[in-house]
């Protein structure tokens, strides 16, 4: 393996620490005490990191800038950095979740016969889902509720991150699968009635095509359509966002069509749209809760993968 340069390795290495004394922290004080503490992180980190900062400011811009000011968009990105230390504040906190009761004392489960209905149909289920909110408290809700999702995501650059990130997402019956790998793995999970959740609001380096994303074309990863229309499953969305009241939420939505037209390549394209679609729709409703600082059009036309 390649040497991390010493300054990397010295940033990585200090984020671990700094990640553990954070979990042995998180149950010390009342959880919306807590959340208000990492809420503040959040705002300090806004003022210590100036590149993701100008990045976030950059995509709200792209998002929004027909539609809000440029102090709203300040006042937004500094909004976003506040909600990621609450949202991170409670994946953290939820570590030690034991079962579906401590779980519920803090997130609310919408939509649960939609789920039922997709299931009952026998062709597995794929939970669609986003990087909003703490998204990662709904693979601990489905996995308390027997489901075993296999949850598809990217390697973190640590591996000591990493490794703590796959024991959190294999808590409770979770199977965490690194994005790219164990594809016949997944496709069986599905044929089998099992579920599986993946994400795909991210440019990230897998095979992709360009779909519209805010008005813009951005590079959508083409791995959960390709899945779908293989196998047949029912395609379920599903999000999380932290209320006003400091309660978690997790809406299950009805099943998304998926459209056949005979053209390969226009199946692709018209069911990752439809997919993306409904990522710009939630993030619109809770645009504060969304990763802006992930460069989501920075893939250019001619350079995706396919």
């Amino acid at each position: 393996m390649e040497k991390r340069p010493l300054r990397k390795a010295i940033k990585y290495t200090l984020l671990y620490y700094f990640v553990r004394f954070l979990i042995l922290s998180a149950n010390v004080l009342p959880r919306k005490m807590w959340l208000r503490f990492c809420g503040r992180l959040g705002r300090v980190a806004y003022r210590f990191s100036p590149k993701p900062a100008e990045r976030m400011k950059t995509h709200l811009t792209i998002a929004f800038g027909n539609e809000r000011s440029p102090e709203d968009i300040m006042n937004l990105s500094k909004k976003t950095f506040e909600m990621l230390g609450k949202n991170a504040g409670d994946i953290l906190r939820s570590l030690s979740v034991k079962n579906l009761n401590d779980l519920e004392k803090f997130l609310t489960t919408h939509g649960l016969e939609n789920f039922e209905k997709a299931y009952a149909k026998g062709k597995g289920v794929m939970f669609l889902t986003s990087h909003l909110g703490a998204f990662d408290l709904q693979i601990t809700n489905m996995a308390l509720r027997g489901l075993k999702p296999n949850i598809i995501g990217t390697a973190l650059h640590d591996e000591r991150l990493n490794e703590m990130l796959l024991k959190y997402r294999n808590a409770h019956g979770a199977i965490a699968i690194e994005r790219g790998k164990e594809s016949v793995r997944l496709f069986k999970a599905l044929k089998s009635g099992g579920s599986i959740a993946i994400l795909i609001d991210q440019d990230t380096k897998v095979k992709s095509r360009f779909v519209n994303f805010f008005g813009k074309p951005a590079a959508t990863p083409i791995g959960a359509t390709v899945l779908a229309l293989k196998s047949g499953c029912a395609v379920v969305p599903t999000y999380v966002y932290l209320d006003k009241d400091l309660q978690q939420q997790m809406h299950i939505l009805p099943e998304i069509p998926l459209v056949y037209t005979g053209d390969d390549e226009q199946d692709l394209i018209v069911n990752t749209q439809n997919f993306t679609r409904f990522t710009e729709d939630i993030i619109r409703q809770h645009p504060e809760q969304w990763v802006w600082m992930h460069e989501r059009w920075k893939t250019q036309p001619g350079d995706e993968i396919r």
